[in-house]
């Protein structure tokens, strides 16, 4: 039996970021995406932040960058805009380098583009219910994803991360537009609702998940699941799912188990088991890559490393015993 890859994904950038900039982060139109222009010292040290906690896999700072975000907020050309995400990949690199140059690592850990819905540069937490979906074509959300996927992919990512997806049409849409790129490798991740079954839509995470798997080109996909979602409910979207013939590598990197709203922030609405106790679960459901989101740190990151190791090496001696 040959060693299951699990790969580590960092967490929550916002969250960890906030520890270098002190600035008030959440609610800004642009996100973390403005600190490429103002504080990109404060990126960098972020990225290594997640490097030296056991990331394998960094995420870009391109979450809610878009060319419309920075020509409202920043007054920027499209040809500024594009350079700025050129800019958060030279950044994720330059982490890299120095963690390798202190590690003495041989192997590099991977930067993935982060490409956040088409609702997030909305700035009305419609990434969070896919309202849009009914309003917009599958044509519109490729051109309008095309700009950054296309900067990040010359830049030199070695993945993109496409997050949050809150409608089957836009993940429909991304597939489609990945295929232009058949080099590139993508993971997608879905915005789900708290019922074990859909993502916020209303469409069935597992059939819409499937679908884009089965419908890129074959090894283009990576993996398909879910971010920013409690981890207490995480794996029954799961289950069952890899019970069948053939492996649907999942993806998983889930927040704090808080709740936002676009008027309050971020609340803790009860006591939710941290997020490091269902790794073990999630691993065995199919989870192959797996970090934090939202109101996750370096910390988290930590335990998350931790807690994979113990699973790896129960894997190791039980095939060696068999």
């Amino acid at each position: 039996m040959s060693a299951i890859k699990i790969s580590i994904i960092d967490g929550g950038f916002s969250t960890q970021l906030s520890t270098h900039v002190g600035d008030k982060i959440d609610g800004d139109p642009l996100w973390t995406a403005r600190f490429l222009a103002t504080h990109p010292e404060a990126v960098m040290a972020t990225h290594l932040d997640f490097l030296r906690a056991g990331a394998e896999i960094i995420l870009t700072n391109t979450y809610q960058a878009s060319i419309e975000g920075y020509a409202e907020h920043l007054d920027m050309t499209e040809s500024e805009s594009l350079h700025l995400i050129h800019k958060a990949v030279d950044l994720a690199d330059e982490a890299v380098r120095i963690y390798m140059k202190e590690t003495r690592s041989e192997e590099r850990p991977l930067i993935a583009g982060s490409c956040g819905p088409y609702g997030a540069s909305l700035h009305d937490g419609s990434e969070y219910t896919g309202s849009y979906a009914g309003s917009v074509t599958r044509g519109f959300l490729k051109e309008w994803h095309r700009p950054r996927i296309e900067a990040l992919i010359n830049s030199g990512v070695d993945i993109l991360a496409l997050e949050t997806i809150p409608c089957a049409t836009e993940a429909e849409a991304l597939v489609e537009l990945l295929k232009e790129y058949p080099s590139t490798k993508a993971w997608i991740t879905f915005s789900c609702r708290t019922d074990g079954r859909s993502i916020v839509d209303g469409s069935d995470f597992r059939r819409t998940a499937l679908a884009s798997y089965k419908s890129a080109i074959p090894g283009q996909i990576v993996a398909v699941g879910i971010n920013c979602i409690a981890p207490s409910i995480a794996a029954s979207f799961f289950e069952g799912i890899n019970d069948g013939e053939g492996f649907l590598p999942l993806v998983l990197y889930p927040n704090s188990g808080e709740t936002y709203t676009v008027a309050e922030g971020w609340r803790k609405l009860g006591c939710e088991p941290q997020l490091e106790n269902f790794i073990h679960q999630w691993l065995d459901l199919g989870v192959r890559y797996v970090g934090g989101c939202c109101r996750t740190g370096a910390k988290d990151v930590s335990k998350i490393k931790k807690e994979v190791e113990k699973w790896v090496g129960k894997k190791k001696r039980d095939s060696e015993c068999c």
